[in-house]
């Protein structure tokens, strides 16, 4: 049975740049690693790669830059290979789209020949040798044995309810808006649940592609929908600097703070507020002179915040409608919705491993700084509660990446930053280069 010193489980962006940056480890022989994943090919968020959609972080949060900017798998060295570098540069665009991210990743992946696709984990279990690790690959059932295991396999989305015997296209999360894209864009009527970025970039596609006369709504329990916050000074908040000092505080206050921090992560780019304002601003035009969206200033577009959908059914057979019961928060009033389709823009959730023994999968939901959830089990993107708003942050995948690897092996592979923010966090941070600040000893 083949023993390697470190199992990934799951592709995704976090686990490929760990990959990426154990590849060094491998050559010199000090690192034997394994990356599985189920998707034949590296695919990421192809449900919402739409036209022209960009990242939300800039080009130096590829894999690897952030920290080993010499390394010969950076985005930068990904342009010069593919003979686009000088257009980069011309271009003047910190933000890749997002089809040249995957594109970029995908360039990366074929590169690291222990990174196994159409690779299915079965099973993840305690073992004398520290993890046996069960899956199916191409050529049948497979077992091989790890000292350590990292659990790098994505959220899922959230369905805050279900439309019970609605087809496919009439009720979906936006993890799927391509996929039935051409059908709603069809339809008389759609409504969007949801003001994060997902959300906005789907209502601003309905706007510019959909049929003539379609009403799109846009519906969202938020108060407002809300830009992004993305002050220089706010940014520092997906550092490691804000990672350590969020992890030392107690439970309860970390769940606290993260309730108040949606602007942070969960709200919408000021570009695609302003190319949404711009397309309903030219609507209201139309309609006025000679348009075909009905009363006379009707955008053919209604957005209405501070609503909770409280529930959903579907009304008739394949060319019924979904109808949907709503709550307006402040006013406590109930209306319904019907609506010819409801996409849901209603975010992810860490997903709870089916492939796991009982006694690892209790283990998760509490990692310690070195994103270690028990000895010899480490997660990315799954320690929301423990790291802070960071977690998702692909800004930080480099960073985390770095810190498991000195972690597994037991020394400094990779030199990483005492101090990446301006702001001190705690009162202790600021001490140390503020002569004037005095910690009360109690």
């Amino acid at each position: 049975m083949q023993h390697f010193d470190l199992v990934g489980v799951g592709i995704g962006p976090f686990n490929l740049s760990l990959a990426a940056l154990a590849e060094p480890l491998r050559e010199n022989h000090s690192l034997q690693p394994l990356f599985l994943e189920r998707e034949p090919v590296f695919a990421w968020h192809r449900g919402m790669m739409l036209d022209g959609a960009t990242l939300q972080v800039p080009f130096l949060a590829d894999l690897v830059s952030l920290t080993d900017p010499t390394s010969r798998f950076s985005v930068l060295n990904w342009l010069r290979e593919t003979d686009r570098l000088y257009s980069f540069y011309f271009a003047e665009n910190l933000f890749l789209e997002r089809r040249e991210y995957e594109a970029y990743c995908q360039w990366v992946a074929a590169q690291l020949p222990f990174c196994r696709f159409g690779a299915t984990v079965t099973r993840v279990r305690r073992a004398e040798a520290g993890f046996e690790i069960e899956y199916a690959a191409p050529s049948g059932p497979m077992i091989v044995t790890a000292t350590n295991v990292v659990l790098g396999i994505g959220t899922e989305p959230v369905l805050p309810f279900e439309v019970a015997s609605a087809p496919p296209y009439a009720a979906l999360h936006s993890a799927d808006y391509l996929v039935h894209r051409e059908r709603l864009r069809t339809l008389d009527d759609v409504t969007v649940i949801g003001s994060g970025q997902s959300g906005a970039e789907i209502v601003l596609d309905l706007l510019r592609t959909g049929a003539p006369g379609q009403r799109v709504r846009w519906l969202t329990r938020s108060a407002a929908f809300e830009p992004m916050e993305y002050s220089k000074l706010g940014l520092e908040h997906f550092t490691p600097d804000y990672t350590r000092f969020f992890h030392g505080l107690r439970p309860d206050v970390r769940a606290d703070l993260l309730r108040t921090q949606g602007r942070l992560h969960k709200a919408i780019s000021f570009e695609t507020i302003a190319d949404l304002h711009a397309e309903l601003h030219m609507r209201s035009f139309d309609s006025l002179y000679g348009g075909t969206l009905g009363l006379a200033g009707d955008t053919g577009a209604t957005l209405l915040p501070g609503v909770s959908v409280t529930g959903a059914d579907w009304r008739g057979g394949d060319s019924g409608a979904v109808r949907l019961t709503c709550l307006h928060e402040r006013q406590k009033r109930e209306f319904s919705v019907l609506t010819d389709a409801v996409v849901l823009a209603t975010g992810y959730r860490e997903r709870t491993p089916a492939f796991l023994d009982p006694d690892l999968a209790l283990l998760l939901g509490t990692a310690d700084l070195e994103h270690r959830v028990a000895p010899g089990v480490y997660v990315q993107n799954a320690e929301q509660r423990t790291h802070g708003v960071g977690a998702p942050d692909l800004g930080l995948g480099a960073y985390r990446a770095a810190v498991i690897l000195n972690a597994v092996t037991g020394r400094t592979v990779y030199d990483l930053p005492r101090r990446a923010a301006h702001t001190a966090f705690d009162p202790e941070a600021a001490a140390e280069r503020d002569p004037g600040i005095r910690i009360e000893v109690p």
